[in-house]
């Protein structure tokens, strides 16, 4: 599969936001291929992590987030969700619960019914190690600061604004990860 391929279907390769979206997924695939490296005991598929890490974010178009240069009808929060039906439309349903379970650490219904998010009602939260690393690398690194690596510090007062879980869940990634 390449990544590229599937992207450049859905995103203008000369559009500022094709390379806001392609520069955010590669920092985030780099850090996750890093960890890969870093700990081989992981066990983790590498070439599915890279695919996913590359296509977690396919969904940001649809949404509005001038920012970052989307125009889409739907709130930013929907990306995950909008990018998993993307990928499960292309044939690729594995890499589909990447997109979908990516956001923070990931989004328990209850916190989702609490805050009145208009998301679908369910669990948004990464299952496999693949998903989890993923969506570790991915609070590191936003879209506009690309390139610009988070500390943990700074990741941790991104996170205070969801809930304590969020925290906990991070601290546990990083005992894992780092």
């Amino acid at each position: 599969m390449d990544a590229l391929l599937i992207i450049e279907k859905y995103y203008d390769p000369n559009s500022k936001l094709y390379n806001i979206l392609v520069n955010h997924s590669r920092s985030v695939a780099n850090k996750a291929a890093s960890i890969i490296s870093n700990h081989p005991e992981l066990n983790v598929d590498k070439q599915f992590v890279e695919e996913a890490a590359m296509l977690h974010d396919i969904g940001i178009f649809k949404t509005n987030a001038p920012g970052i240069e989307c125009y889409g009808t739907y709130s930013y929060i929907c990306h995950g969700y909008l990018g998993a039906d993307i990928l499960c439309a292309e044939g690729y349903k594995k890499h589909a619960l990447v997109a979908e379970r990516h956001t923070g650490t990931g989004l328990k219904s209850e916190f989702i019914i609490k805050k009145g998010l208009p998301l679908p009602d369910r669990n948004y939260c990464p299952v496999s190690l693949e998903e989890q690393l993923i969506c570790f690398a991915d609070i590191f690194f936003s879209k506009t600061k690309l390139g610009e690596e988070k500390s943990i510090e700074e990741v941790e007062a991104t996170l205070s604004k969801w809930e304590d879980t969020s925290i906990i869940q991070f601290k546990e990634w990083c005992k894992l990860f780092l």
